[in-house]
């Protein structure tokens, strides 16, 4: 497979610069600038005085070169704002035409793209934050998702594609990165093969993914790309952009068995076309070595003897600029060091020996201390121009309100919040999820969300959570400490209390849902 010369989409920024530059001077309406610039990964924000730029991480994974680019753009652009996002990239927010315009070049030249980071094109592709630092996982599935985000680049202009593309790896059963629902998902197999779902997806008429094939060598990933490519060219409704994802094939088809041998007819026409797209990726196996232990709870071992993985969860995926850069900084003389991201929000700093596990804890304050502050939430209304509901501010003041009533850390789950229905949140496989809606109240419209429970994406238990109403923004905090306060007093954890009574959830939540 060829790889592609970054210095090709450099040909594309002049444009960019240019409608950038007329969308700042008030010549270009914000509906308009959206629809050129989500091709270069970035989007203008909902007061349409700022803009945002999304750095691609392929396969959540950020180097220490990717680091050193980050931090020194943040510092010399003087960003304020950054984002890890449920795709496992990294957006920077609330820029300036300058700032948008002149990190995106710069970030080529760091190896970093952005083009079809928004828009009609494939997306991130992302894989199992701790692929090949894992203890138990079936096999590394990071250099397999790295091949298959080089290879989606050269799709970034193809024609009649999906409004979004979503690819995922996963290494266990844990299915992190929802790969049995994703528009194509590999999922790891003890053998060392992969089984690959398609068509699956959250948001509106959310569907889990059509087991398409079982035991694929991995060398033949792409074919099953390049098939979910000419199945949605053949079957897809790319004329309605509300039906233009992969998943509304299911139905079109009549069906998943119907929707199963569309896609495999589609896959045996790229195995006859004679095109050569097996690939092998290599992968340097991590050489350090440590000595000596460390232990906390933000701490694990990895499975190269000696070494660790140490977890940051900044609340809402959100980090303060300046711990960032100092992390990067630190890193930077750590070798083999490096970021990966997870779906969560949270950043693991993996390849550490006991003495840098114990720095990067202290480097990172602002961690998440519990599940609950460990909470998943897109960027919110503030700031997208689709959103409904500011997630990111509802989980703050949930968090406050949790610290002040002094609830054990075990008291409440992780929460999946998102703005919109569009589930950038994934609130609906979320033990407990909240979606932005709006509810009456004396005639009048007030600021709401709705609730589900019992969300599951753990891979052959995958469940979509129950919708049990919608409550007042200003009054989900109050029923967090409620629901903590009923499992405290019962001297079990949430899993623990939730499993021994199944509905005490609901009772709790029925006066709020009034």
């Amino acid at each position: 497979m060829e790889r592609i010369d970054p210095n090709v989409w450099k040909q594309d920024l002049p444009a960019f610069k240019e409608k950038t530059a007329a969308f700042f001077a008030g010549e270009l309406s914000k509906a308009d600038y959206k629809g050129f610039s989500g091709y270069y990964g970035s989007y203008a924000q909902k007061d349409g005085k700022a803009s945002m730029l999304r750095l691609r991480m392929p396969a959540g994974r950020v180097t220490r070169e990717k680091l050193a680019f980050t931090a020194r753009a943040l510092r010399e652009y003087r960003v304020e704002r950054l984002h890890f996002t449920t795709c496992q990239t990294i957006q920077l927010h609330d820029l300036n035409a300058e700032q948008v315009c002149g990190i995106m070049e710069e970030a080529l030249d760091a190896g970093i793209i952005t083009l079809g980071g928004g828009g009609d094109f494939p997306r991130n592709v992302m894989c199992s934050p701790l692929s090949g630092v894992e203890k138990g996982e079936y096999f590394d599935v990071l250099p397999w998702a790295e091949a298959a985000g080089e290879y989606l680049l050269h799709f970034i202009k193809a024609e009649k594609m999906p409004r979004k593309l979503k690819v995922g790896f996963s290494n266990s059963p844990q299915n992190l990165t929802h790969a049995t629902y994703r528009d194509l998902g590999f999922a790891a197999r003890a053998d060392g093969k992969f089984d690959v779902y398609s068509a699956g997806g959250l948001g509106n008429r959310p569907l889990f993914g059509v087991l398409v094939a079982e035991g694929v060598d991995p060398q033949k990933i792409l074919y099953y790309i390049k098939a979910m490519w000419l199945t949605f060219r053949a079957y897809g409704n790319y004329e309605n952009r509300g039906k233009a994802r992969t998943r509304y094939m299911q139905e079109a088809l009549g069906g998943a068995e119907n929707y199963r041998k569309a896609y495999l007819e589609k896959l045996q026409e790229v195995f006859d076309s004679g095109e050569n797209l097996d690939v092998q990726p290599s992968a340097a196996p991590v050489a350090k070595t440590g000595e000596g232990r460390a232990e906390g709870p933000r701490l694990m071992e990895q499975k190269q003897p000696g070494l660790y993985t140490a977890a940051w969860h900044p609340i809402g995926g959100q980090p303060a600029p300046e711990t960032f850069c100092a992390l990067c900084d630190a890193l930077q003389g750590m070798p083999e060091a490096e970021m990966r991201l997870a779906p969560d929000g949270t950043a693991y700093l993996i390849n550490l020996t006991a003495a840098e596990a114990a720095r990067v804890v202290e480097l990172t304050p602002d961690s998440a201390r519990s599940p609950l502050e460990a909470s998943v939430s897109c960027i919110g209304a503030s700031t997208c121009q689709v959103g409904l509901r500011d997630s990111q501010a509802l989980l703050k003041s949930c968090v406050a309100a949790v610290r002040a009533a002094g609830l054990p850390a075990d008291a409440l789950p992780q929460m999946h919040i998102s703005g919109c229905p569009s589930s950038c949140g994934t609130h609906q496989t979320g033990v407990i999820g909240f979606r932005g809606a709006v509810k009456q109240v004396e005639g009048k419209a007030q600021p709401a969300f709705t609730l589900y429970v019992g969300g599951e994406q753990r891979q052959g238990q995958e469940k979509m959570g129950r919708e049990l109403g919608v409550l007042l923004e200003k009054e989900i905090p109050g029923f967090l400490v409620e629901l903590g306060q009923a499992v405290a007093a019962s001297g079990m954890d949430f899993s623990s209390w939730m499993a021994a009574d199944p509905v005490a959830l609901e009772r709790i939540a029925a006066p709020y849902l009034a």
